[in-house]
């Protein structure tokens, strides 16, 4: 037996993707190089690893029960990097978050600091929705995950990050006619609503229900972004998280419309599975983060 770390590292991600072109688009590889290694780690053993079943790739249980030793011994260099760090004085090692497509505007402000203060740590962040972001976090792929709502599926505990405000927004091109609207402005407007499972949409649908709401008319978009373009297109209007859009507010191309009972409050949460044990670098952002959250805060979002 002869084969390397290198090809363990690939066959295990092939194992989580259930295939080699999406192996090979996570690993930053060529789809033929992911192919030549899976080959050659297959040549050490007589007995298959995966299968080809139609046009999909299955992997067998021998290769699972390879996939789970080749896990093991990942984890136990990693763990000797971390060593050799740690005995020079350095912090080093993966960590993995995941959150969901608003919290772009929030999660680099609380990673920037710690990222400089320990330059060997990797960081992997996944910028999804919100069911892959908790499936993520529930087949334990990441160490954390940044959520609005917390699940109710998951046994979770968390760090309350700051408030996440909801509002009507239009574009500048939106005359505002009243001081204060009640409900009924949105029966007048067309509504942009994010997809199904998002976030946002949850709460706006939970507001729009509440008042009784007939919305006229609504366009749905698969991303904050997309939704934030299409409203300074003047496509339409939607509640929207203010985090997203303080440059286009500060600059006049976005205004908040004053809705009664508007903007909805809620709050960004950094969850991870209870009980979960940390690696070192787990371990050491959970401590930057409760000590330094709050000067986070006030230096990046007052």
């Amino acid at each position: 037996m002869n084969y390397t770390l290198h090809q363990l590292m690939i066959f295990l991600k092939i194992t989580e993707t259930s295939s080699i072109t999406k192996a090979a688009e996570e690993l930053h590889l060529t789809q033929p190089a992911v192919s030549i290694q899976l080959r050659n780690l297959q040549d050490q053993f007589e007995i298959p690893l995966t299968e080809v079943v139609g046009r999909k790739l299955i992997v067998t249980d021998f290769g699972w029960e390879i996939a789970a030793a080749a896990e093991k011994i990942i984890e136990e260099v990693q763990g000797i990097n971390y060593k050799t760090a740690a005995f020079k004085g350095l912090m080093s090692g993966k960590l993995k978050i995941s959150v969901v497509s608003t919290g772009k505007y929030v999660m680099p402000y609380f990673l920037s600091g710690f990222l400089k203060q320990h330059p060997e740590v990797d960081l992997k962040l996944d910028v999804t929705n919100k069911a892959k972001v908790l499936e993520s976090l529930s087949t334990n792929e990441v160490d954390f995950a940044l959520v609005s709502k917390m699940p109710e599926t998951i046994n979770v505990e968390g760090i309350e990050l700051m408030p996440n405000q909801l509002c009507l927004v239009g574009n500048k091109d939106f005359e505002l006619s009243k001081k204060l609207y009640d409900e009924g402005v949105f029966e007048e407007i067309t509504l942009i609503y994010r997809e199904e499972g998002s976030g946002t949409r949850l709460y706006m649908e939970r507001y729009l229900n509440e008042k009784k709401v007939s919305v006229r008319k609504k366009i749905v978009l698969t991303s904050n972004e997309a939704v934030k373009q299409a409203v300074l297109a003047g496509m339409g209007c939607s509640i929207m998280p203010l985090i997203g859009i303080k440059n286009e507010l500060k600059a006049g191309s976005l205004k908040i419309i004053p809705v009664k009972d508007l903007p909805i409050e809620t709050q960004w949460n950094l969850i991870y599975l209870k009980g979960r044990k940390f690696s070192p670098v787990g371990k050491l952002y959970l401590d930057y983060l409760k000590q330094h959250k709050d000067e986070l805060i006030k230096e990046n979002f007052a």
